[in-house]
């Protein structure tokens, strides 16, 4: 289920935790919930769930809450549960590694199907299963694979050629854990996580709370 408006960047961040969450209710047996009992749960403001959910139109009745069965098919449906996403991993140091050993092993549809780094020899080799190939073979073998989106785990100095290169190739989105702040083309979609940034902003919070 496509949604033709335009759904805030934050909100869409929160929809994979709605849908984890929901799955949680509805493994307990729930079949009813209220927004304050999601809040409770997912430690967000019942408020900001209401207006997430207002985005998609009328998901649940006054007085009565939201249907988890109901909203668990709506989320997993607006998501494309059904639909797998092979990802492709670019640059395979400790944190790259770290995502071949999990492979997003909770999410049976998501996956890394092929990595590229430049210590790999051009022949490829495997890491915990997964092609690995040298950054050269990269127009040859990310389509191969048939890869949707990149996560970016290089070197702050190769980000944006890295970058350019998957812009080329049609690679629709790029998850970027480097701190460079990318240029990339309309078409396609960029998300930005700043390790450090987080960490600081937490220890902002830790110092400046009451």
């Amino acid at each position: 289920m496509k949604q033709e408006m335009k759904i805030p960047q934050a909100t869409t961040k929160r929809l994979p935790l709605y849908y984890r969450f929901l799955q949680n209710f509805a493994n307990e047996g729930k079949r009813r919930i209220s927004s304050q009992e999601l809040s409770e749960a997912m430690k967000i403001d019942s408020a900001t769930i209401r207006r997430d959910f207002s985005y998609f139109g009328a998901l649940g009745k006054k007085g009565y809450g939201y249907d988890v069965l109901y909203l668990l098919e709506f989320f997993r449906q607006t998501l494309d549960q059904d639909e797998g996403a092979n990802v492709a991993l670019i640059g395979v140091g400790n944190l790259g590694n770290a995502f071949l050993k999990y492979n997003f092993q909770k999410n049976h549809n998501t996956r890394i199907v092929v990595a590229f780094d430049s210590k790999a020899p051009h022949e490829g080799t495997e890491v915990n299963g997964i092609p690995v190939y040298h950054p050269d073979r990269l127009e040859e073998m990310y389509h191969e694979y048939n890869a949707e989106l990149a996560i970016l785990t290089v070197s702050s100095r190769s980000a944006q050629v890295m970058t350019d290169r998957l812009a080329a190739i049609n690679a629709k989105g790029i998850l970027n854990f480097t701190p460079v702040r990318l240029n990339v083309p309309e078409s396609m979609k960029l998300m930005n996580i700043d390790l450090s940034v987080e960490l600081e902003a937490l220890i902002y919070l830790i110092r400046n709370s009451d």
